[in-house]
């Protein structure tokens, strides 16, 4: 009963409210975004295949198994070149070997001490580890500059909505007021035309601005893997006067992340010359055994300890170590390139900033000069001293100079947070 109440209520309230208004902000879409972008699986599937390659590694420590099988022919064999009569030892012949030969072998070895060639391994698996998600965290990154214009696009499509529509009833006004002096002998029908004229104009002006708010509004949708609707609202920002202008891009963790793998490499290369100790033991059943003069299927067991040095890893050695350090210094250079240019970028749009800024200091007044001109304006159409082209031409001037404000307010705002973005600061 008390769910029935529930559901009852619920339906009530939705039934007599007009649809709950939807506030994103592009902070929202920032986060839809990356969250959707195909992308993002690779988080997983780069750490399942890091733990399955630390396990792969570490599996370098357990005893390693061989199995093997032979079958062979050999057109000789061993035979001992003594004739058993020069010894005395008439009616005795030495054993011979037969010319078929079989065998059945498993070895096995357990490294002891490897030079830490398994440690710098898995310290090589987390580093290349590293670097993939490093270079996917930019990938990601980069989905914010698309947010930026798709977002500001809309706003930018809102706002000039909103200002045609406010046109549009202004026009109307005009329209009804210029017929009545049509009608008065004030006004001819010219000057009722030539309102017409512009309110058709911003009829056609807001389907334009309407198709390309819905254009940017499904490219954003599809972005962040969303559904908006006529309810939903886009939260325009507040102006943000102290943008940190200090490089924090995931590019630079990225190269840091690389000339740590290489440095790792380092370590592979020293484990490499280092001498490998280890236990071994070889198990067989075969003919012959280890007693080669016993033409009979046995089995057979050998075991001991093995020291290896590979000494041909000295010959590049030099060479290796220069090709790291090269490629450790190209990593370098590359990270200073990527400063240099982004800090000319960080001065590019700093300077842009500033220009908006200014800008938007003279809108105002430009506004409130142009304002004034049309009400004077209207009123010389009121007497009678004015044509209805040099009225609109003086309302389409206000108008105007409305629309340029909000563009260079858009495109503050827009520059701002591109700026953001540039040095990846909130």
């Amino acid at each position: 009963m008390k769910n029935r109440f529930i559901l009852v209520a619920a339906a009530i309230l939705l039934f007599c409210h007009p649809a709950w208004t939807q506030e994103v902000s592009i902070e929202d879409c920032y986060r839809f975004a990356q969250a959707n972008y195909p992308l993002i699986k690779q988080y997983d599937l780069i750490a399942k295949t890091k733990e399955y390659n630390l396990q792969n590694a570490g599996k370098g420590y357990l005893p390693q198994l061989a199995f093997s099988a032979k079958a062979s022919w050999q057109s000789d064999v061993t035979e001992i070149p003594i004739d058993p009569a020069q010894l005395g030892l008439e009616g005795v012949s030495f054993p011979k070997l037969n010319q078929d030969q079989y065998g059945l072998m498993l070895d096995v070895n357990q490294t002891l001490w490897d030079g830490g060639e398994i440690k710098s391994q898995r310290e090589g698996i987390r580093a290349a580890a590293d670097v993939e998600e490093k270079n996917l965290e930019v990938s990601l990154y980069s989905i914010n500059g698309r947010v930026n214009q798709l977002f500001f696009g809309i706003l930018l499509a809102d706002a000039r909505l909103y200002q045609n529509q406010l046109l549009k009833e202004d026009l109307q006004r005009t329209c009804q007021e210029v017929a009545s002096y049509v009608r008065n002998g004030i006004a001819n029908q010219a000057d009722l035309d030539a309102v017409k004229v512009n309110l058709l104009k911003a009829e056609q002006n807001e389907a334009e601005y309407r198709a390309t708010k819905n254009a940017y509004t499904a490219m954003l949708a599809q972005l962040t893997g969303q559904k908006w609707n006529e309810q939903t609202r886009f939260v325009k920002p507040e102006w943000d006067k102290t943008v940190q202008k200090d490089i924090r891009r995931p590019e630079l963790e990225l190269y840091e992340a690389q000339i740590y793998d290489l440095q790792i490499e380092n370590h592979r290369i020293t484990a490499g010359l280092m001498p490998k100790l280890g236990l071994y033991a070889t198990g067989g059943y075969g003919k012959p055994g280890l007693d080669m003069f016993e033409n009979d299927f046995t089995l057979y067991l050998t075991a001991g300890v093995r020291l290896t040095w590979n000494i041909g890893n000295f010959y590049t050695l030099r060479n290796r170590r220069k090709t790291l350090q090269n490629n450790i210094r190209r990593v370098e250079t590359q990270r200073e390139t990527f400063l240099f240019d982004t800090s000319l970028d960080v001065m590019l749009k700093d300077e842009t900033v500033r220009k908006y800024a200014e800008q938007l200091k003279y809108d105002d007044e430009i506004i409130r000069l142009k304002q004034s001109i049309r009400q004077a304006s209207e009123k010389k159409m009121a007497g009678g001293t004015l044509s209805g082209t040099d009225l609109m031409r003086d309302i389409n001037a206000e108008q105007q100079a409305r629309q340029d404000k909000i563009l260079h307010e858009m495109q503050l705002l827009l520059t701002i947070y591109d700026l953001k973005y540039i040095t990846n600061h909130e």
